[in-house]
């Protein structure tokens, strides 16, 4: 089969690919704009394309068989470009690198290593055991409600659960009780959920259905010491309240990685809001990086290699969107 890896987010899954294959394919690689004659001939005459979007604007892969998306996330892809019959997976293994960076954040409120280091450079010791102004809290004292229980709300909880925390978890669909699950909620019921916790966590992917699905209300309904975390995507809380209930130091801050405003080719370095996210101190701001680790590649790697191997025998795939 022709197999093409469109842009470099799919290319960063590119070496090392081939052993992982059951049989020879022809596999090229093709830039994010698709720059030339070749770069499109190749793109059109795909079995199966490795990439993050497909718009009308660009060439119509006539043939395609499979659409593999190299992660969760399928929002850049219009299933009316699909050509007839060809499906559209996804792939996941990015949950425990997710959930290791939201514990890492939710860790660094309660230990604060670094300023420790840094007073004690000084001969500060004002963490020092036996003071009375150095006292610190738990994580296992506190509380985390997590929006969505799939890949990434599961290894979350089990990881926030071995701290000793709360889990309360808000689902489109039904959760049980478990060893891991303290409290559940509907999403017709956010408000009540968002007041549940001390931290929120937001796993849900952009659809239409979770577009602004936590705005003013949802953010108003929070405790007021509680903190919001966005690993899921960005517009699934709206960008306008967000911004207000921080500068208005309504809650207790935000730590937030996935954003509302992306680099492009016209602009490679730009900031991640429209809004001046920037200049709040009640801010931790990171550039969409809790899934990037290596263990993810590899995963990601496997899964995708599987789903053509499937294809090429027959078999069906995995992860399968349309």
């Amino acid at each position: 089969m022709k197999i093409v890896f469109h842009g470099a987010n799919a290319l960063a899954f590119r070496e090392g690919f081939e052993p992982l294959l059951d049989g020879k394919h022809e596999i090229a690689e093709v830039s994010d704009d698709l720059f030339g004659e070749t770069s499109c001939a190749l793109y059109s005459a795909a079995d199966v394309i490795v990439g993050i979007r497909l718009t009308s604007t660009m060439p119509i892969p006539s043939s395609l068989k499979l659409y593999q998306v190299p992660g969760a996330g399928y929002d850049g892809i219009d299933p009316a470009v699909l050509p007839a019959g060809a499906a559209l997976c996804n792939c996941f293994g990015h949950e425990n690198a997710i959930a290791e960076y939201v514990m890492a954040a939710l860790l660094a409120r309660h230990v604060p290593l670094a300023d420790a280091d840094r007073r004690l450079r000084k001969g500060d010791w004002k963490y020092w055991a036996g003071g009375s102004d150095g006292l610190r809290t738990e994580l296992g004292e506190t509380s985390i409600g997590i929006l969505g229980y799939g890949h990434i709300g599961k290894a979350l909880a089990h990881r926030a659960k071995a701290f000793g925390m709360r889990v309360s978890i808000a689902n489109r669909s039904p959760v049980s009780i478990s060893e891991v699950v303290d409290e559940t909620y509907t999403l017709s019921n956010l408000p009540a959920f968002m007041g549940s916790a001390d931290a929120i966590v937001n796993t849900l992917p952009l659809t239409e259905q979770t577009q602004g699905l936590i705005g003013a209300g949802e953010l108003a309904a929070m405790r007021p010491s509680a903190v919001i975390l966005n690993v899921g995507r960005g517009a699934v809380i709206d960008e306008t309240a967000l911004y207000g209930a921080l500068k208005a130091r309504r809650i207790g801050g935000a730590v937030i990685d996935t954003w509302y405003v992306y680099p492009n080719a016209e602009k490679p370095n730009p900031l991640p809001s429209r809004l001046p996210f920037h200049e709040l101190d009640d801010v931790l701001m990171t550039p969409h990086m809790s899934g990037w680790t290596s263990g993810t590649i590899s995963r990601r790697q496997e899964a995708i290699a599987d789903n053509i191997n499937r294809l090429a025998s027959g078999h069906d795939l995995k992860n399968r969107v349309l």
